[in-house]
């Protein structure tokens, strides 16, 4: 194996509380990225792909761990990479020769030298004629295409991309992939390595020597693995799905076990938030996981879901989150990329909507501590009503405080469908589901 030209050691991100605690983003991670590979990262939204991306190209520096540049601390020598970003990122106000010879003139190349480069670096990605164009002349794969000029001619060793095709059309997207793969076996781009941050799986496969798979709640290394298909590669060959259905299967099945809790240099423990007491609620509506389970039951109860999604035209991002909610209700069940109903899932999907309330408020307390807690805490009052607030600090304990207001708001949206609870927005407190509308007392009615 070539030696690493970027190196991670225990590298990990967290955030300080006003407690002792931490808001653990990544946790403590180890990654390299040798010559001679294209290394994708793939993760569900929130486990950390881009804070590690940062962290790589020294943009961000890590809470704790180090991040070493041919086996130098990347804080103490010069190291040089370029990224190529999502939205684009040029200067509107510059043409494209303008905007590839920026970071050229930056780093204070003879006028004469950068034109020449950079020229050259138009003509290889196929924008030769282009020069004096600006910007708003061209359409997004053409813009994006003089990304990768501006990022690839200051001839970088490692060139980084923070999901670079997800704002193009499917077809522009395809091609560009293609012609990126073209350059990069053909030893046109100058580069040594690159490192792709996506969504996409099949993009992943389709592209990549090595996958990394992130899991979340902090964010770690799910499997890292070598991807032995010869190029081009046959998205309808056997061997190309069944690595697509295995990052499916490590995508939405959860952890079994565990490791460790992680120290940090002083000795104290991390807290872990997959080892918390609150599972993390995924963000979806009862209307949309009553529509997917309403999509299984066509299918015979069962499908893949990467080709749900494909038929949906969802983003995978917008899929899982679904997916999970109604797995952790315990509508379905996922295996190997898979979701299939559950008796109780087949029968909520046949339920009348009155039905569905009352299956839905008896899953929801079953199987979500935070629901049975509020619930039990309405109960437990004299006046049956309890603050928000009450368990915003104790959720504040273990999420960010953004995601703590999201992890509240889903848990009202679900509170009130199975008319748990209901929620008075002014006062912010969780009332009896009758509070707000309670008949009036016996006496009331004599007067």
């Amino acid at each position: 194996m070539k030696p690493a030209i970027i190196r991670a050691e225990r590298v990990e991100k967290y955030y300080a509380q006003p407690s002792e605690n931490r808001i653990q983003v990544i946790s403590p991670t180890d990654l390299s990225i040798a010559e001679g590979e294209i290394v994708a990262l793939l993760g569900p939204s929130g486990s950390g792909k881009s804070t590690l991306l940062r962290m790589l190209t020294g943009l961000s520096v890590p809470s704790a761990g180090k991040v070493f540049w041919h086996e130098k601390p990347i804080a103490e020598t010069e190291i040089n990479v370029s990224i190529v970003f999502q939205n684009f990122a040029l200067f509107p106000w510059l043409t494209v020769l303008e905007n590839v010879e920026a970071p050229l003139k930056a780093r204070g190349l003879d006028p004469i030298e950068r034109r020449r480069r950079s020229k050259h670096m138009l003509d290889a990605v196929g924008l030769d004629g282009f020069q004096a164009a600006y910007p708003k002349e061209l359409s997004g794969g053409m813009r994006q295409r003089v990304g990768f000029a501006r990022a690839l001619v200051v001839e970088p060793e490692v060139l980084f991309m923070d999901e670079p095709f997800s704002a193009l059309d499917v077809l522009t997207a395809e091609n560009l992939r293609s012609e990126l793969l073209e350059l990069w076996h053909k030893k046109t781009i100058p580069t040594k390595s690159i490192f792709l941050v996506t969504h996409n799986i099949e993009e992943a496969v389709q592209l990549a020597d090595r996958i990394i798979v992130l899991g979340r709640n902090p964010g770690h290394v799910r499997t890292d693995f070598r991807v032995n298909l010869q190029h081009p590669r046959d998205r309808k060959a056997h061997a190309f799905l069944d690595l697509v259905d295995y990052i499916y299967k490590v995508l939405t099945q959860p952890e079994t076990q565990p490791p460790a809790l992680p120290r940090t240099a002083d000795g104290k423990r991390v807290r872990d938030q997959r080892l918390m007491s609150y599972q993390m609620l995924p963000h979806a509506r009862p209307g949309g996981i009553a529509g997917l389970l309403e999509l299984l039951l066509d299918h015979n109860g069962k499908d893949d879901i990467y080709r749900l999604a494909d038929d949906l035209a969802f983003e995978i991002d917008d899929l899982l989150p679904i997916v999970d909610a109604a797995s952790l209700l315990g509508f379905l069940t996922v295996n190997e990329g898979d979701a299939a109903l559950t008796p109780i899932g087949i029968e909520y999907a046949n339920a009348e909507i009155l039905r569905q309330k009352d299956i839905f408020r008896e899953v929801a307390v079953e199987n979500v501590l935070l629901l049975r807690q509020i619930v039990r805490a309405i109960d437990a009052k004299s006046d049956h009503t309890v603050p928000e607030e009450f368990f915003h600090d104790m959720l504040d304990e273990q999420f960010s405080e953004e995601e703590t207001q999201r992890q509240l708001e889903t848990a009202i949206n679900w509170g009130r469908f199975a008319e748990l609870f209901d929620f008075d927005a002014s006062r912010r407190r969780f009332t009896h589901p009758e509070a707000l509308q309670m008949p009036p007392d016996e006496d009331e009615v004599v007067a």
